[in-house]
């Protein structure tokens, strides 16, 4: 009797967990699944034990991922989906509740990336939008869907992938960072009220991460990043331990610096502004020079990046 209460009955049965990893047999949603980092993840999720539900836009992509893991002995389902689209969040979420016994966890992942200066900016209102729509949108619309799920089943772990942008100052990504830090404000007030439910949130402040988003910006070939692999690892971290928020030490340093004197580190961002140009296909003029075998910076410029490891310039 008191085995079938534990299985059946027990209001927080689904908080119980006694797999062989943290996140073994736990069904996972990973937006932005078909390349970099989402890819990634969903393969360290499936290599823990944990079953991925794939969501994006390209099927077909989507698709080799799940066909990926199934071939590694894992199990995934993909979810073809437009998070910029009410119907669509809303027919992918109906479908997976449907098809699966439950949806233990959530990283939103999925986002977009525009590095343009605010004086680039003046007349592409759109740009702002667009970042909102998926960054911000795309992320609160997915939480919507899912929170009475997870508010009923009294368990739930939500991992925003955020930005170190957030955290510091960020020159150029007036778009993308003021989306991110609209998710991270989101997350620490409806933490407060999901608490009881047994449904948290973590937030992950990625440094800078070698992926499709940020192969428009050539200067990046000349930047240090962590690749998809090593940011997986602080999803699935943040998955397992579900603490707060995590990020790194530069990150954390640059938070406490604008806490403590916010004028000196807008000084420094100003000169990162200055130093680092416009690219191309933001619409400006400025180049990275080419040197014999790669592209290079300036002294000042490879200076300031050693120092600001992990920042988006």
């Amino acid at each position: 009797m008191w085995r079938y209460w534990r299985e059946h009955l027990n209001p927080y049965r689904a908080r119980v967990h006694h797999g062989r990893t943290k996140l073994d047999g736990r069904r996972i949603v990973i937006t932005g699944a078909s390349s970099g980092i989402g890819r990634a993840t969903a393969l360290r999720v499936s290599a823990e034990g944990g079953i991925p539900l794939l969501l994006a836009r390209r099927a077909e992509e989507l698709e080799e991922v799940r066909t990926e893991i199934r071939s590694n002995g894992g199990a995934a389902y993909a979810y073809p989906c437009d998070l910029t689209d009410p119907e669509s969040v809303r027919k992918t979420v109906d479908q997976m509740l449907a098809e699966q016994p439950a949806i233990d966890m959530l990283v939103n992942n999925a986002g977009r990336s525009i590095r343009r200066s605010v004086r680039l900016s003046y007349d592409r209102f759109h740009d702002y939008e667009r970042a909102m729509a998926i960054n911000y949108f795309g992320a609160l619309r997915l939480i919507l869907a899912l929170l009475p799920h997870m508010t009923e089943r009294k368990f739930g772990h939500i991992v925003n992938v955020s930005s170190i942008g957030v955290q510091g100052i960020a020159p150029r990504f007036s778009a993308y960072v003021a989306s991110k830090s609209a998710l991270d404000q989101f997350s620490k007030v409806a933490a407060t009220e999901t608490f009881g439910d047994g449904v948290t949130f973590t937030t992950v402040h990625m440094p800078l991460v070698r992926t499709p988003m940020i192969r428009p910006t050539k200067i990046y070939d000349a930047f240090p990043a962590k690749s998809p692999e090593q940011a997986a690892d602080m999803i699935i971290q943040a998955l397992e331990e579900r603490p707060k928020h995590m990020g790194t030490g530069v990150g954390f340093i640059m938070q406490l610096a604008y806490a403590i004197s916010p004028d000196l580190v807008d000084a420094i961002a100003y000169q990162g502004y200055r130093i680092f140009p416009d690219s191309t296909a933001a619409g400006g003029q400025g180049r990275v020079k080419l040197g014999k075998s790669e592209r290079q910076l300036s002294k000042a410029a490879a200076a300031l990046v050693r120092m600001t490891r992990g920042i988006h310039w």
